[in-house]
């Protein structure tokens, strides 16, 4: 675990990944500032003692403004913990309008674009600074059709770990996390927008699994604090697949 008194950044902290991530974080003594979207914060209100900021992770202004709030006053920031992504109802590329590819990608990738560069200034200045982005195992396997931009932009995620580590190595260590099917609102929709069936056969993915079920949030947990803690000093540009032996 990061000792107490770490200051982490969740972007996506009411998600469901992200709740559970920062009620965790806050009762092991780390200091947590959530940024999500103001529906999202009205909806699932941070635990007492953490700032939330409502800031749409896909608009560069917001985001700019959401990190000027962090470091207001001179106060540090250790680490970023990136959960923002989402998905549409399946839908084949031959059928997709390019609006809505354009908000997938511009919602799970551009998004990480823009957090990251906010976030590395006040990472650097921190002296041992850890950065995590989310991915996913669409990102580099895709189970059935119609989630083209979604896993488009997982996979551009790892990647974007990759070109950030070496750009920000030695100063900031940046490592992704990609989970197998998680049982959250993600399956319908993701939290702060409206429910979309997401069709996800949970059920097959399950079969397939070394381990016989699908994720839960919890099952997240100590990946997440192991690469953003003391333990992992040397571990960057990598993406640690958490999926309970899916390609086995």
């Amino acid at each position: 675990m990061p000792p107490p008194g770490t200051r982490v950044a969740v972007a996506g902290g009411c998600g469901g990944m992200g709740r559970i991530f920062t009620r965790t974080a806050r009762e092991a003594g780390i200091e947590v500032v959530v940024l999500d979207l103001a529906r999202s914060i009205e909806a699932f209100p941070p635990p007492e003692g953490v700032e939330a900021i409502a800031c749409d992770a896909s608009d560069e202004a917001q985001v700019a403004a959401a990190f000027d709030a962090i470091a207001a006053g001179g106060a540090r920031l250790d680490a970023l913990v990136n959960f923002v992504g989402f998905t549409n109802e399946p839908k084949p590329i031959e059928a997709m309008a390019l609006a809505e590819w354009n908000e997938i990608i511009a919602g799970s990738l551009t998004s990480a674009f823009l957090l990251s560069r906010a976030a590395i200034p006040l990472l650097r200045a921190s002296g041992k600074g850890a950065m995590i982005h989310v991915s996913s195992t669409f990102g580099v396997w895709v189970p059935q059709s119609g989630f083209g931009p979604y896993a488009v932009a997982k996979a551009g995620i790892i990647n974007l770990v990759r070109v950030l580590a070496t750009e920000c190595g030695p100063d900031i260590r940046v490592n992704g996390l990609a989970p197998g099917i998680t049982q959250t609102a993600f399956l319908d929709g993701g939290t702060g927008r409206p429910a979309k069936q997401t069709k996800t056969n949970t059920d097959m993915v399950a079969t397939m699994t070394a381990a016989k079920r699908i994720a839960q949030p919890e099952d997240m947990l100590g990946a997440l604090f192991f690469l953003i803690g003391p333990g992992s000093e040397y571990v960057t540009s990598q993406t640690l697949h958490v999926n309970g032996g899916l390609w086995s």
